[in-house]
């Protein structure tokens, strides 16, 4: 759980610029987008065959 604790004469402009350091650092974000909604067996197999080809053309590209 990320939590801050705003200072007396700390603005909120700040203390929101903090906040979203912490929730970027603990990678709350991705795992929300990844538990929005339900997915099948279907998208998630497609899901991941789309990041090993990703992957594949990146190191593929870059290798040489």
């Amino acid at each position: 759980m990320t939590q801050i604790v705003v200072g007396e004469n700390e603005g909120l402009e700040s203390a929101l610029r903090r906040f979203k350091r912490q929730v970027s650092k603990a990678g709350i974000m991705p795992d929300v987008r990844k538990h929005r909604h339900f997915e099948t067996p279907l998208e998630k197999n497609k899901r991941k065959a789309k990041a090993i080809a990703n992957s594949k053309r990146y190191k593929k590209r870059f290798r040489n």
